[in-house]
């Protein structure tokens, strides 16, 4: 392409976000009164998104399956998403463990659990009372399709679209037609996904805004040392040990993240990393990963695979301990990452997951005061996006990993997408992730 075709960098949704977000950072210290009037910018281009996971999810996965060759291959594809996802994710649980026992971040405040505000933690804990193993699988069950859709539910909507696609690839020939119409359904749903994302810029400048405005920077300061830890242990989480993953199957993480650039901007200006999954599912298929792949893996790591999540849970769980001067053993701290394996999977579809799952670890080790929970509170929301940005990148690279072992990935185009070429097909390229794709 010519350099004179060029569009001009301010065209690109890349630029805009970040525009967004510094404009919104910005506003938040020149006047926090309204820049945290702005909350519903971000929180309604966050709900446009969400709108359109349910759908996508259910056409991609039911689409994707459909023209599958056989039943196996869904359960093959299923086993080792799990399998990958228990190995890292309980890598990102003892990493975080590592880190804030050198750190020692909240070692010295001193933190009296008899005076701290109790109601401010209490919906958490009650949340936690019902975070059973039992709960969380019939969770997964859906009362109705129905209310599974309009709650937007990942976990049941991808259930019932396993089910569902099963139940095409059952049926051949005869059920053809209503597949073609899925697919074509699924098209038009990643073109409305091009339309929503205009309003990233905005959506992320009402969220930074906010955020801004609302906590300042002030707050930063006491949990400073715990903030900086949970940020720096996840980019060497993402550059070192997703790096050397990425390496194993032949690609370079570097260049993996500026594809994914867009994405992750969206994310850090919202706060969340579902604000980009149906962006990510697109990208991901574009790359040269096989549909059904990417239906299966991306949906199903929005619950089981929380890197971030993981990181900052055991950080904080730690750090609680260490603000109340409760000294732990090494059976004990191992005994808390036990805990934190099994509470961060009950705790997938649960709002506020993060504090609900603190809250039941902490409630398993009654020496650590589950109110401690409310020394993170202030600057919880400026650690979401460390934890959104890494739970973004975990997914897609272990989409990228799985594809890889179940021999569906082309690895070739993977690579030449990444090192800037474009190659000429139509796969995805109708869903106009950006102006550069």
């Amino acid at each position: 392409m010519a350099s004179s075709s060029r569009k001009p960098p301010f065209t690109s949704l890349y630029f805009q976000v970040l525009a967004g977000i510094a404009l919104g950072v910005l506003f938040g210290f020149a006047s926090p009164e309204r820049a945290s009037a702005m909350k519903p910018l971000g929180d309604g281009f966050i709900k446009l998104v969400r709108m359109m996971i349910a759908p996508i999810v259910f056409t991609t996965v039911v689409a994707g399956i459909a023209h599958m060759g056989a039943m196996k291959d869904v359960g093959r594809i299923g086993l080792r998403t799990l399998i990958y996802f228990e190995i890292v994710s309980t890598a990102a649980l003892a990493i975080g463990l590592v880190v804030v026992t050198v750190l020692q971040p909240g070692a010295g405040i001193g933190f009296d659990a008899s005076a701290a505000d109790a109601a401010a933690v209490s919906q958490y804990t009650t949340a936690s009372q019902h975070l059973s193993t039992v709960d969380f699988l019939l969770n997964v069950i859906p009362d109705t399709v129905v209310g599974a859709f309009a709650r937007g539910d990942v976990l049941p909507v991808l259930l019932f679209s396993v089910v569902f696609g099963l139940a095409l690839l059952r049926l051949g020939d005869r059920a053809g037609r209503l597949t073609e119409l899925i697919a074509a359904t699924s098209d038009a749903l990643f073109e409305m996904v091009g339309l929503i994302m205009r309003l990233a810029p905005l959506g992320a400048f009402g969220a930074m805004a906010f955020t801004v405005g609302r906590y300042g920077l002030g707050s930063l300061v006491s949990l400073g040392k715990l903030m900086a830890g949970v940020y720096i242990t996840c980019a060497l989480f993402v550059l070192v040990v997703l790096g050397a993953i990425a390496a194993a199957v032949g690609l370079n993480i570097l260049k993996f993240l500026k594809f994914i650039g867009e994405e992750i901007l969206i994310v850090l200006g919202t706060s969340s990393s579902e604000s980009a999954l149906p962006r990510i599912m697109a990208k991901m298929e574009y790359l040269g990963c096989a549909r059904p792949v990417v239906g299966l893996v991306v949906p199903t790591g929005y619950s089981f695979n929380l890197d971030g999540t993981s990181i900052y849970m055991t950080m904080a769980a730690i750090f609680v301990a260490q603000a109340s001067n409760v000294h732990l053993t090494l059976e004990q701290q191992l005994g808390i990452l036990g805990v934190l394996l099994l509470t961060s999977k009950g705790a997938a579809a649960v709002t506020g997951s993060g504090f609900v799952t603190l809250a039941a670890t902490l409630a398993a080790f009654p020496a650590i005061p589950v109110a401690g929970l409310t020394l993170l509170l202030g600057v919880d929301r400026f650690m979401s996006e460390a934890r959104a940005i890494t739970n973004l990148i975990g997914n897609a690279v272990a989409t990228v990993v799985v594809a890889k072992w179940d021999g569906a990935l082309d690895l070739a185009r993977a690579r030449r997408i990444l090192d800037g070429e474009r190659p000429d097909t139509q796969a995805v390229e109708s869903v106009k992730l950006s102006p550069r794709l």
